[in-house]
């Protein structure tokens, strides 16, 4: 499913106008960024949470052409399934 599905599901479930459906999720998207962002860890009781989970720079090598290059620190998103989601996938 990706975020268009989601606004017409939205939509069609609760019978609100597409319009209403984008903005609702599209305040929900921008609000979970701006957490990530400030530091902060999401959780979604049932569903999982999400965090940010930083990354150090490290020496490695161009595997086609095996010249060394540095890597610079990154930050990524990380997602790990809650309990029961898990029991839900897993039936």
């Amino acid at each position: 499913m990706n975020k268009s599905e989601l606004i017409k599901t939205l939509a069609e479930e609760t019978n609100i106008s597409l319009d209403d459906a984008t903005m609702a999720v599209n305040t929900f998207v921008d609000s979970m960024k701006k957490s990530l962002l400030a530091g902060d860890r999401i959780e979604i009781r049932g569903f999982g949470s999400f965090k940010i989970k930083e990354y150090g720079g490290y020496s490695g090598r161009n595997p086609k052409t095996g010249e060394k290059i540095s890597v610079v620190p990154k930050r990524l998103t990380f997602f790990r399934a809650g309990k029961e989601l898990k029991e839900f996938i897993n039936q």
